[in-house]
């Protein structure tokens, strides 16, 4: 099984490398053998441990080559704010799509997206949070009825019937309402 080796670089100071294989344990001096150098040729082409380790080694990745620029049109759409919360920390939002841009619908467009904080992105992309075609939010009723905690009061339920509280200056850039309708009843129908 793969391991995570943190390794002292210095007092209080470690770097993790991973993954690491135990290939022997030496019973009589209470250790074990580690391979910090998986791909190396310790591990026989073939084994177990091998393709165990194909699945960490082997990723693929794929990047949306608009996402920088769509980011960028929706961040200064909404001046650097949730439109939900309002908050202003450009490290804290995301450009959040109404319709993911995985659909044919789901273009890199201002007015297919929202300024939303990384709690308030994923809750959206989670149908937790859901805004209506007038721009009210709505939050998932068994969340409603949840006590969990200072996060999902003031995160989550607090903006429960409110409207969005960051919007475009510019009309023009403002969420499409037929996309916003598209989006909402798959809110409703995950409800």
């Amino acid at each position: 099984m793969p391991l995570i080796w943190f390794f002292g670089v210095s007092s209080g100071m470690y770097l993790p490398v991973f993954p690491i294989l135990i290939l022997d344990e030496e019973v009589e001096q209470q250790q074990f053998v580690v391979d910090p150098d998986v791909g190396h040729g310790l591990v026989a082409a073939g084994s177990v441990v091998e393709e165990t380790m194909r699945r960490y080694i082997v990723t693929q990745t794929r990047r949306r080559l608009h996402q920088p620029v769509f980011r960028a049109t929706v961040m200064r759409a909404y001046a650097t704010r949730c439109a939900v919360c309002s908050l202003a920390h450009g490290q804290l939002l995301d450009a959040a799509h109404i319709i993911p841009d995985a659909q044919e619908q789901g273009i890199a467009s201002v007015r297919n997206g929202m300024a939303m904080c990384k709690i308030h992105h994923a809750a959206f992309d989670a149908n937790i949070l859901g805004v209506d075609p007038q721009g009210v939010v709505m939050i998932r009723k068994d969340l409603l009825d949840e006590v969990d905690g200072p996060m999902l009061t003031w995160g989550l339920q607090k903006h429960h019937g409110e409207r969005l509280r960051v919007l475009p200056a510019v009309k023009k850039e403002r969420p499409d309402p037929l996309l916003l309708e598209q989006r909402w009843q798959d809110f409703v129908a995950a409800s």
